[in-house]
């Protein structure tokens, strides 16, 4: 079907068929420029990635802080945690040799089930370390010094 009058669409010209946002094909239009543009759908996160010294311990952490568990597999060079319930991201821990040196560019945001006070002192029995408290959220380290927040939960 042709658009309005005087109005030209990216299947108008191409003779294909526009699928929705998770389609198989999208087409659309660059802005400032007369040429549709053919993406396929946007990739998804399948794991994030840790170097660790001990990979092990630190899956075990994750895992237990996540309500999940850790691959029988996993050994204190290489360890996977897969994602509780569905949908999120897997976890892979990797020992390094090198320490890390720097800030984390990018951390979690956890979102307490409860109050956030019960569960910033759940995740420091796990071995987790506050670093910082503000009203909204709980600034952590996990056992190797990697930055996390435990934000306000439903009973907050």
């Amino acid at each position: 079907m042709a658009a309005a009058a005087g109005t030209l669409r990216p299947a108008d010209i191409l003779g294909q068929r526009e699928v929705g946002p998770r389609g198989r094909r999208e087409i659309g239009w660059q802005a400032g420029s007369l040429t549709p543009t053919v993406t396929a759908m946007a990739a998804v996160i399948k794991s994030v990635s840790f170097d660790c010294a001990d990979a092990l311990t630190l899956a075990g952490f994750w895992a237990a802080a996540l309500g999940t568990d850790v691959d029988e597999d996993a050994t204190p060079e290489r360890a996977y945690v897969e994602a509780a319930g569905w949908g999120g991201p897997n976890m892979w821990f990797t020992a390094v040799p090198e320490p890390r040196t720097a800030k984390n560019r990018m951390h979690f945001d956890l979102r307490s089930p409860a109050a956030m006070a019960e569960e910033v002192a759940r995740l420091e029995a796990l071995g987790a370390t506050v670093i910082q408290r503000f009203d909204g959220h709980t600034v952590m380290n996990d056992p190797e010094g990697n930055v996390f927040c435990v934000e306000l939960g439903p009973a907050d």
